[in-house]
């Protein structure tokens, strides 16, 4: 019964983020006012947004795509959005975390019951990662770009460096528990654990490494990760820091809408045709690449503080 509601749940995020952004949208391309950081008015973001929608479109579905595989879709997509300069780094936090809403809600609902996992356990996981994004979107959506992008810098190195952990079968990921529940300490630590890792989602370090080493390490079943991992994230960008980004309007546009419908496409090709990939080489790719914009952006964080 208790997944059926954690499916529901899932739905309703959906519904809401949807409608929060139509709403949100058409605030902004009405008013004239110009944004105090992208020196933009809402139209012209939605015109720069518009320039740039194939390649977003490209970058949701394949980084979503990658994230229903266990690899996690922020840190490839920061790197794209740089490389690719399709969103303006000020806004780069809030489009992520509003973006992604709609295909990681999908990813839960599809793996919400296929895995065994304590409801209780889950539950507590999720609401702490909710309330953690919801204390860290308050600030981080009144960041300048030069505060973005050293919190980009910082975020994205210890995410590389996760995943790096987690490709090498290091540290807790060397290790296999068969527990699918936690109590005591234990169960206070993913607690806390999750409250941190849902705030750190506010500056772009995606959830999953880190929340998939926490549940290892305290000797849970490895496949518990991705009900933890995607219900979090499903659940604090839908009913957390997303709401908080698209209310004070820190998020792209366009490629929030790219995000949602082509990356609800990746999860779903990912899902229904995909059961496994050589994904080593790719993963120590996506790594490189993600260290090396991360520096990218402590370069434009120095080099040009708040300046576009």
């Amino acid at each position: 019964m208790g997944m059926y509601i954690l499916k529901g749940l899932c739905l309703i995020g959906i519904v809401l983020t949807v409608v929060l952004m139509l709403r949100k949208n058409k605030e902004l391309r009405a008013s004239s006012e110009r944004d105090a950081v992208t020196g933009m008015t809402g139209e012209e973001l939605w015109q720069f947004g518009k320039k740039h929608i194939v390649v977003t479109s490209i970058i949701g579905f394949v980084a979503n795509f990658l994230d229903t595989l266990g690899i996690g879709s922020f840190a490839p997509t920061s790197a794209a959005f740089k490389m690719t300069k399709s969103v303006d780094d000020a806004l780069v936090p809030g489009t992520l975390n509003v973006g992604d809403t709609v295909p990681v809600c999908v990813e839960a609902f599809l793996f919400f019951g296929i895995v065994e996992m304590d409801v209780l356990t889950l539950v507590l996981m999720i609401v702490a990662a909710i309330a953690g994004s919801i204390v860290m979107a308050g600030i981080v959506s009144k960041f300048d770009r030069k505060k973005v992008r050293f919190s980009l810098f910082v975020g994205l190195f210890l995410l590389a460096t996760v995943v790096l952990m987690k490709n090498l079968g290091v540290g807790p990921f060397g290790t296999q528990g068969t527990a699918t529940a936690l109590s005591g300490g234990k169960l206070v630590i993913a607690v806390v654990g999750n409250f941190i890792f849902g705030a750190l989602m506010c500056i772009g370090v995606g959830l999953y490494a880190p929340c998939m080493a926490m549940v290892l390490a305290l000797g849970m079943d490895a496949n518990c990760a991705f009900p933890a991992m995607m219900g979090s994230c499903a659940f604090l960008m839908a009913f957390g820091n997303g709401p908080k980004f698209i209310k004070e309007g820190k998020f792209d546009m366009v490629c929030s809408w790219t995000q949602a419908i082509a990356g609800s496409l990746g999860v779903y090709v990912a899902y229904a045709f995909v059961k496994s990939l050589p994904l080593d080489v790719l993963t120590k790719v996506i790594v490189v690449v993600v260290y090396f914009t991360a520096f990218l952006y402590l370069h434009d964080g120095i080099k040009k503080g708040s300046a576009a």
